[in-house]
């Protein structure tokens, strides 16, 4: 499905990267792994099935180095095929109470970092004939959320970033698409119930009943969607928003 394909994932260590990065390795795709975790990273980068695999440490708070990983990826594999850019952070919060610091920490991660990455990705895709990118947005870019106001504004954001770059390079042969998770069985789920004072298994109960499949999404449901996305199977969809979420958006 993903034979011979060098993929970049960004946030790779843990929840929805790391089960992108072991799906596209049993696709068949070279892996290259991002994050700031090393020790996170190489155990990952041991268990991933297939060969031609790497690790490469990035700290996307730094700008300068969207274009250094970039840069990396081909030194390393020769191309990039597919960026999945789901590297994320989230502070729970009103606008009132955001601080400055959180605000920025929030955009850079989950706006800032996704357009150097796709800026520095995307003329090299275009001159080996194309590419596809991988946006991880969340159904709170498509709804709004309480205290969650710079999580909400950053993935609306990648939303709207993500249809105007399909728009722009469809007609390079770049896809350019998005995963909008709901609740998702992750350690981020374990964060956000500590964040609102709430007992886990009471969140993961409460929030798996507010979706009509009744039950909350794994990594390993978001990672599918984006090996979907990335593949040939899905080579007329440009510019879509595809929701992950048990019908929550639905009614």
């Amino acid at each position: 499905m993903l034979n011979d394909r060098t993929i970049l994932v960004t946030g790779a260590t843990s929840g929805i990267g790391a089960a992108t990065a072991q799906a596209c390795a049993r696709a068949g795709a070279r892996v290259v792994l991002s994050g700031r975790n090393l020790e996170a990273g190489e155990a990952l980068l041991a268990e991933l099935p297939g060969q031609g695999h790497h690790f490469v440490a990035a700290d996307l708070r730094d700008r300068r180095q969207a274009q250094a990983l970039i840069s990396a990826v081909i030194d390393k594999a020769g191309r990039l095929d597919v960026l999945v850019n789901n590297a994320g952070v989230v502070h729970h919060a009103t606008v009132v109470e955001t601080s400055d610091a959180d605000w920025d920490d929030t955009i850079a991660v989950n706006l800032s970092a996704v357009f150097y990455l796709c800026r520095a990705a995307i003329p090299p895709m275009i001159e080996q004939g194309g590419g596809v990118i991988v946006n991880i947005a969340s159904t709170w870019g498509l709804v709004g959320a309480e205290q969650s106001a710079a999580y909400c504004a950053s993935k609306g954001a990648v939303i709207q970033l993500t249809r105007s770059m399909a728009m722009d390079h469809a007609r390079h042969n770049l896809r350019v698409n998005a995963v909008a998770p709901g609740a998702v069985d992750t350690p981020m789920l374990v964060a956000e119930a500590a964040a609102f004072g709430l007992d886990v298994e009471h969140c993961r109960k409460t929030w798996a009943e507010e979706a009509p499949a009744r039950a909350l999404a794994t990594a390993g449901d978001v990672a599918d969607a984006i090996v979907f996305l990335a593949s040939d199977r899905s080579r007329h969809i440009h510019g879509t928003v595809l929701p992950v979420d048990g019908g929550s958006l639905a009614g």
